[in-house]
This record gives C-alpha cells, sequence and structure tokens, in this order.
C-alpha cells in the first residue's frame, strides 16, 4: 500500500468564504474546499456560526486526511474579531459581525472611555474607522450589551488564535493580528495599550507575543479522533489574512520599496515601513500601521474596493434594464462592461472573476477620453460611510449639476441617465475605483519607482490596472499570479514551523511572477488630472 502525500493544511477564514486548503512541502496547492456559512441572528445583529465552522472544518480535515498525511495546520482570518471563552474555550458572549453599526452615541462612549482618537491613533497605529472595524470597540459593545457574561470570560482570543485553541487546548497571541487596527498594541511599549487595560481584558490576553510561524501546540485527543490526524500534528500560532498575503514578499527580501495592493471586498494596501511613526497631518485619516510577521511597521490603507464595484454594477444594471428600448441599454447588454469583474461573496480575500471580452483598446480609450472631456460624470464614495478614505462622502452619482444620491438610486426615485449605459457607467465606476486606490497609495507613503503589486480580483479588471498605470508613470504595477495568497502565506508559516526555520529560509521554494500592467495607448493624461481634481472637489 502507497504512503500518503505529506501535507499541509490550511483553515483560511473570510467574512463569506470559509476554505480548507492542503498544501505539499514544496507549497503546491493540492487541493481546496470551500463554503459560505449565513449569519445567525442573535438579538437582531449578525453573528459568526462559530460551531457550525467548527464542524465544517474538522469534517474537512478528516476527509482530506484520507488521502494526504497532514503534518501542520496554520490558521489564517479576515480581521476585527475576537472571542471571550472561559476556561475550557467555550465561547461566552456571541461573536458578532465587525460590519454592525451601534450608532454615533456609541463610538462617542467608547472614546470618552477609551481617549481621543488621535492620540490613540498615535500610540496604537490604529485610526477611527466605522461600525466595529476596530475590535475595541466590538468589545466594549459586547461589555455594554452583556456585562455579567463579558465580565465571566478567562480569555480574550483574537480570531485566528481562538481556532488554534480549538484544536489544541493552548492559549497563545501573534502580533499581526493584536497589531491589526485594535486599539490593544502599544507601539512603543511593545505591549497591550491603555485601551487594553480600561476594558479590562489586559490579564485575559494572551501573553506574549509570539511569531505566527511559532507552534501553539499540537492536536488535542478530542479534535485527533474527529479528524483521525495524529496528536502529534502541528498547529501554528496563526496570522492575519492580509499579513499572510504579504508575507511572501517579505520572505523573498523585496524590502521596503514596494505597495501590496490586495484587492478583494476589502482593498487592503500595504507598505512596509523601517519604522512606526505618524506625520502630523495624518493623524485623523484613514491610515493605520499593521505589524508583519516579522514584527516590522506596514503603513495601510483600506476602502471597500470590492464592496463599491458589487452595490455600483447592481445600481447599474438596475438601471440598464429600467430603460431595455434604448440603444445604448441595447447596445450594453450585447457587448457586456469592459473589464467588468463579478463579485463573490464578501471579505478580505475575496476573489474576481470575468467572463466578459474588453473593448479593443481604441474604443476604450475613446470611450475614456470622451468621459474626461466632458467631465460631467462621476461617481462618489462611500457605500459603507467611515469605512475608507473619505468617511465624510456620501454615495453618490453626479451628472451635470444634478446629484444623485445612492439611496434615491437603489429606491428607484431618481437615476443619471448615464447609469443605463453600462459600457459607460462602468467606466465611471473604474475612475472611481482607481482614484480611491491613488488616495490609499498616496497615505501609506507610496514613493517615484516603487512597486506596485495587484493580488486578488481587480487584476482581471484591464481598464482599472491600466488607468493605474497611466496616472501613476513613475510606479511600475504588476499583476501577480498568487491567486490564493492568504493560504499561501498561511501554509508558509506552517512549513517553517515544520522545518524549524523563518519563513526567510524557505524563499527558494517560490516565485512571485508579475504581468506588468500596460497604460492605456493614447490616454489623455492632462484631462485625466483634471478630471481627478474635480472629483476630489466633488467628495
Amino acid at each position: 500500500m502507497d504512503s500518503k502525500k505529506k501535507a499541509i493544511a490550511v483553515i483560511d477564514i473570510g467574512m463569506t468564504n470559509k476554505k480548507v486548503a492542503i498544501y505539499d512541502d514544496q507549497l503546491k496547492l493540492l487541493a481546496l474546499e470551500k463554503r459560505e456559512f449565513a449569519p445567525l441572528m442573535i438579538d437582531g445583529i449578525e453573528a459568526h456560526d462559530l460551531a457550525g465552522m467548527e464542524a465544517w472544518f474538522l469534517d474537512k480535515l478528516k476527509a482530506f486526511g484520507v488521502q494526504f498525511e497532514i503534518q501542520a495546520i496554520a490558521v489564517c482570518t479576515h480581521g476585527a474579531t475576537f472571542v471571550c471563552t472561559d476556561e475550557a474555550g467555550n465561547p461566552v458572549v456571541p461573536c458578532f459581525y465587525y460590519t454592525y453599526e451601534p450608532g454615533p452615541e456609541f463610538h462617542k462612549r467608547f472614546y470618552e472611555m477609551a481617549g481621543k482618537p488621535e492620540v490613540l491613533q498615535a500610540v496604537t497605529g490604529t485610526p477611527n474607522l466605522s461600525a466595529m472595524i476596530n475590535p475595541s470597540k466590538g468589545l466594549f459593545f459586547v461589555k455594554e450589551k452583556y456585562p455579567r457574561e463579558f465580565a465571566s470570560a478567562s480569555r480574550v482570543l483574537p480570531f485566528p488564535q481562538y481556532w488554534g485553541m480549538r484544536l489544541t487546548e493552548k492559549t497563545g497571541v501573534e502580533g499581526t493580528y493584536i497589531g491589526c487596527h485594535t486599539y490593544l498594541y502599544d507601539w512603543n511599549k511593545n505591549s497591550y495599550s491603555s485601551v487594553a487595560d480600561k476594558l479590562g481584558i489586559t490579564k485575559k490576553l494572551p501573553f506574549p507575543l509570539h511569531d505566527s510561524w511559532d507552534v501553539l501546540g499540537t492536536l488535542r485527543p478530542e479534535v485527533a479522533q474527529k479528524t483521525s490526524l495524529s496528536t502529534s500534528t502541528l498547529v501554528t500560532m496563526g496570522i492575519h489574512d492580509s499579513n499572510a498575503s504579504l508575507l511572501p514578499y517579505l520572505s523573498k527580501g523585496y524590502g521596503t520599496e514596494f505597495v501590496i495592493n490586495s484587492t478583494g471586498t476589502w482593498c487592503v494596501l500595504m507598505h512596509p515601513q523601517k519604522r512606526f511613526g505618524f506625520a502630523p497631518e495624518e493623524l485623523g485619516k484613514v491610515v493605520f500601521f499593521n505589524r508583519s510577521a516579522y514584527n516590522e511597521p506596514v503603513k495601510t490603507a483600506i476602502f471597500l474596493g470590492g464592496k463599491e464595484y458589487e452595490v455600483w454594477t447592481g445600481a447599474i444594471a438596475k438601471a440598464r434594464r429600467a430603460a431595455p428600448g434604448t440603444a445604448k441599454g441595447a447596445a450594453s447588454e450585447a457587448s457586456g462592461s469592459a473589464s467588468a469583474p463579478s463579485v463573490e461573496g464578501a471579505g478580505q480575500g475575496t476573489l474576481f472573476e470575468t467572463s466578459v471580452a474588453p473593448l479593443t483598446n481604441d474604443s476604450e480609450v475613446a470611450l475614456y477620453n470622451s468621459i474626461l472631456r466632458d467631465a460631467s460624470e462621476f461617481i462618489l464614495p462611500e457605500i459603507v460611510p467611515g469605512s475608507g478614505q473619505f468617511p465624510g462622502s456620501e454615495a453618490r452619482a453626479i451628472e451635470a449639476t444634478n446629484v444623485y444620491t445612492y439611496d434615491s438610486i437603489e429606491k428607484g426615485k431618481s437615476a443619471p441617465k448615464f447609469l443605463a449605459d453600462s459600457v459607460r457607467a462602468e467606466a465611471v465606476l473604474n475612475l472611481s475605483l482607481a482614484f480611491q486606490t491613488m488616495v490609499a497609495l498616496e497615505r501609506t507613503g507610496l514613493k517615484a519607482g516603487e512597486r506596485i503589486y495587484t493580488e486578488g480580483g481587480f487584476r482581471n479588471n484591464t481598464a482599472y490596472n491600466a488607468l493605474l498605470a497611466s496616472a501613476l508613470p513613475d510606479n511600475p504595477v504588476y499583476l501577480t499570479d498568487m491567486s490564493e495568497a492568504t493560504s499561501f502565506g498561511a501554509a508558509l508559516t506552517a512549513l517553517a514551523a515544520m522545518r524549524g526555520q523563518t519563513p526567510s529560509a524557505l524563499g527558494n521554494l517560490f516565485e512571485i511572477h508579475g504581468v506588468q500592467a500596460e497604460p492605456f495607448k493614447d490616454l489623455d493624461l492632462a484631462r485625466l488630472e483634471a478630471y481627478r481634481k474635480k472629483w476630489l472637489s466633488l467628495i
């Protein structure tokens, strides 16, 4: 009987897609299963189905274990989620979605408790984000809503380490998750912040901070029995998903002269730095510092690019259906949109695919030059207020002097005429997405000559990438081949744990291939800049 192939398992938890991926010891992807879980509704609020997810993860590990000898498991998860547990590791309060918005009075109470946002940003590297995207706000929310249960918690665990604890019964913490817009990590002290003290959780958080490839433990007997895996199977400390995407570049020795543009429902732009700190004018802006897997600062800016795309393309399709007899609407229906990716689910790491043929270069450039020349049609952020680079901006479309809020468009009250022309409207949308990306790149400190690596769904949006390449001639834009970047980065940590090495020692096992995006030929760059300035002035 042939022996089973040695393998690594990655549990990759996005906001929508949950995945179990299998890699060999050369970091080749061997198998992948994914599933979506509907949220639980608890007190009218969406919450994660932790028990359902756990049952599925264990079932997939058992199924894969029939074919592969799984020697190590790594967990990577989306951000902004902690779980409060008892001593046995059972949740004592619901694990709510970070997308829930408790309202302005809640945020006011939070900062009365925690301190001034700008001061906290300077110390923790964390900006004021909407909803409960700052995990400290999520913890404050459950503390107010379930005071007795919250007080009973023995542990407060970052999401990757919660799953590690469920697998091993061991608790630990690593730097990438604690250092990701949580308000919980003090960069100057390299320890927990005053906010953790004020929430009363400092002693409930594991300490000290470990590396993502450190071994948390091995499978506890109950998990080994359910999965038919060995109790000697290693489980690593876990890693934040955006940092997992960044890790291969750092392990290849790319240094600090590049920016990752990781695109999904969240677009996350990450620029490694040599030191932590904000310029005075940056405080109060939506820019923050992640803590890399190598415990170094990564200047980061985010916006809901995929969500903007998904929502606006839905509105465009609705507007076109409402005007099916128009020549433009019929032409758009026949030809499809240039470079139009469709959204698969939500959450960081989401992939986009395109099935429509792009326009020819000449016709596409003519379309964009027409929009830039007229400078009368605009789509402005933000679909989720306070989530991106323009927290004071209301989602809306502008046509000439007329303003149409997204709310009025969605309710069918009024809409601009250009929205019914799918090709033109999606070109206007691509301009908006490119400009949001440019602002985020600027806030990460992008300098002339530094490379931009786009991974994830927007690799397939040729117009978006051509616009970036046109607008940023001093910064080469590369489209990478890393379609499962978060899972790959997590697998890299597991292999490092197995070999007792750092991920940098494994950089020779893989290559990062990138195709350079070409700028639009004959695009009017002067009008592109004038249109961008007007777009910014309207915001």
